[in-house]
């Protein structure tokens, strides 16, 4: 059995609303393991980007743990979840938020400067190697206005994975591109994963939750149902999209 990675007990996190509380996440239990690609999936509103925000420290949860590596990240204080969410997570989101005024090679090496544990040549060759994997080398040079959707997010990958996170966090990673640039983007999240990177994705996408070897369904702020699946090959596709599609109906999705 694979190593855990990170868990979360007791998890909550609720804001005041209208002279009451709204409970966005309720007394959440879950492991995550090293090397796997999971999925969180739910309703618009259940609660699914809050938890992956809690998870990574990028929000504060009510209540609750959340262990990394012996440590509860709820407890940290700013500067030391900074410097853990730059060290040991990357995270690519639905808009890419790439600078805007930096070409696409310097929004991917500035991070890797920053890091500080690799030489400034090493840093750079590591850049061009991700840039090439993700397709856009020959655009390097660009500013994000000057490439296509799919081509921001393919940087935005490589910006995420410059200092090799042990974990990396993706939010509706595919939800602005069209089909094609999805498919790609997709292909690219299922490499670094079968390579053993370690993968939290939220979608609401079918097709991206196809390429997960475990499924999260998440509704009113709980964890309503598990899936686990082999892991993704193209060549089972159809088969797995009819138990993906069975499962989440039973889910009321």
């Amino acid at each position: 059995m694979s190593n855990v990675i990170m868990s979360a007990k007791g998890l909550c996190k609720s804001f005041a609303h209208d002279g009451g509380q709204v409970h966005v996440l309720s007394h959440i239990d879950l492991e995550l393991f090293e090397g796997d690609f999971t999925v969180v999936c739910g309703a618009s509103g259940s609660g699914k980007s809050t938890l992956l925000y809690a998870l990574s420290g990028m929000d504060n949860a009510t209540a609750g743990e959340v262990l990394y590596e012996g440590r509860n990240i709820v407890k940290m204080k700013e500067k030391e979840l900074a410097k853990l969410r730059y060290n040991d997570f990357g995270f690519i989101f639905q808009q890419m938020h790439l600078v805007s005024n930096l070409s696409l090679f310097e929004n991917v090496v500035v991070p890797g400067y920053l890091n500080r544990t690799k030489k400034a040549a090493e840093v750079r060759k590591r850049a061009e190697e991700l840039l090439s994997q993700m397709g856009v080398l020959h655009v390097k040079t660009h500013l994000p206005s000057q490439v296509s959707g799919g081509e921001q997010q393919r940087c935005a990958i490589a910006r995420a994975v410059i200092n090799e996170p042990k974990l990396l966090f993706a939010d509706e990673p595919t939800g602005a591109l069209n089909r094609k640039n999805t498919t790609e983007v997709l292909n690219l999240l299922t490499d670094i994963n079968k390579a053993g990177q370690s993968v939290l994705m939220v979608t609401h996408d079918i097709k991206a939750a196809l390429r997960a070897n475990r499924i999260l369904y998440i509704a009113d702020g709980k964890i309503a149902g598990e899936l686990t699946l082999p892991p993704y090959d193209i060549q089972d596709e159809k088969s797995r999209e009819a138990q993906v599609n069975a499962w989440l109906s039973s889910m009321e999705w």
